[in-house]
């Protein structure tokens, strides 16, 4: 089937950032509820344990739902309407897709994919008779106490791995958190009764992430589906369900930039497009919108790498560089930290990339002023109550983004 050439010039991006919930200001409303909503649309919101600012699945939440606070993601697993799992990373799922992890979870189970390096089954039963027995359990439970025997099974770190592998193959699930330390409780004990455990086949799953994509990101290619999935076997069913949707006219296929193919439901690039309010979104390096650095290419003409795993030596922006959204463009990129024991939130390195806002006019005078608002909101959301801003490329911005060097307004 021929694919027809599209044209990007915005309206792309536009459907790509409304699938997202990072165009209108409160697109799943506010409150628990609404954190529900986000996380049901994105189909995943990534755990991550770097702490230079909020961490990203708070931060992610926080960008598309007003008043997002971390309890919100606390009650809604004490609830049992989200779990800890894993997608292409350590996540948040929602609880109505709990079964698209059991082929992972059997997958660690028999050994096919390797959590820890070597498994003891002796201690992982001791583990789990621990949890049946006492409840509720975290890895510092099995620390060994003052002048106790550190070589029992007790000892904290091989039964902290037995935890770990108890619950990448599905015997524990995460109940919550304590500070970031898991807690970890029986299946048995927390999974609701009503949650469909039927083992999905490789057409099922090929099926459900395609799903999740469309619904996520608006239109999709084939290798965002599978983004770091491994098998032949779940490319080959999806190119089959690509095919089928094609021949039945459930989708449509279209050329994007760096010569890909996406699909879309018929009657997305029919729609208007939706409209792009001026206002600066200060993202997570882990937010669904921008985790996939061939798609960032593609739909927004946006190189994106966080270099936190990059060598000091070979970093080109900085070590926990955020990317800034304009609109529909991705605009530039800040190096950030969170100072919290002195209230500061330091902008190390602001870098403007886009080349209308480098030229002086009225759209760089209300990109400053939208970025100086996402600032403050980002800052009061890391407890801080100074906005330090420390350098900024081009130089001739540092003046003016210097108005954001100051107290934030508490109101």
């Amino acid at each position: 089937m021929k694919t027809q050439p599209v044209q990007n010039d915005g309206k792309l991006r536009r459907l790509a950032l409304e699938a997202q919930g990072l165009l209108k200001q409160a697109p799943f409303g506010r409150g628990t509820n609404a954190t529900a909503r986000a996380i049901e649309q994105l189909g995943y919101v990534q755990i991550d344990t770097i702490s230079v600012i909020a961490r990203a699945h708070h931060h992610v939440l926080h960008c598309r739902v007003p008043n997002y606070d971390p309890r919100h993601v606390d009650r809604l697993q004490q609830q049992r309407r989200i779990f800890e799992y894993w997608y292409h990373a350590a996540a948040y799922l929602p609880m109505r897709d709990y079964r698209f992890s059991l082929p992972h979870m059997q997958a660690m189970a028999r050994g096919e994919t390797r959590w820890i390096r070597s498994r003891d089954a002796g201690l992982m039963a001791d583990v789990l008779r621990h949890v049946r027995d006492e409840g509720p359990t975290r890895a510092r439970d099995f620390e060994t106490p003052a002048g106790g025997d550190a070589s029992g099974w007790w000892n904290w770190k091989p039964a902290k791995q037995a935890l770990e592998q108890l619950f990448m193959q599905g015997d524990l699930m995460v109940v919550g958190r304590e500070g970031f330390q898991k807690v970890y409780d029986l299946r048995e004990r927390v999974l609701p009764d009503h949650v469909d455990v039927t083992l999905p086949d490789v057409h099922e799953m090929a099926e459900h992430l395609l799903q999740n994509s469309l619904r996520s990101h608006g239109f999709v290619t084939a290798k965002s589906v599978t983004y770091l999935r491994q098998g032949k076997s779940l490319r080959d069913a999806l190119k089959q369900q690509l095919l089928q949707l094609l021949a039945d006219r459930k989708l449509v296929s279209f050329g994007i930039g760096q010569g890909e193919t996406a699909y879309a439901e018929p009657d997305l690039l029919e729609r208007r497009a939706p409209a792009a309010p001026r206002r600066v979104r200060i993202l997570s390096p882990f937010d669904n919108a921008i985790i996939q650095r061939d798609r960032n290419q593609s739909v927004f003409n946006y190189d994106y790498q966080i270099e936190c795993y990059v060598p000091e030596a070979k970093r080109r922006f900085g070590y926990f560089c955020l990317p800034v959204l304009y609109g529909d463009r991705f605009v530039g990129r800040m190096d950030c930290k969170a100072h919290r024991r002195d209230g500061v939130f330091e902008v190390k390195a602001l870098h403007i990339e886009d080349p209308e806002l480098q030229a002086e006019g009225q759209e760089a005078e209300e990109f400053l002023s939208a970025l100086h608002i996402a600032l403050e909101t980002l800052a009061q959301f890391n407890e801080c109550v100074r906005i330090k801003v420390s350098s900024v490329t081009p130089r001739r911005w540092r003046r003016a983004a210097a108005r954001s060097d100051s107290f934030v307004n508490p109101a």
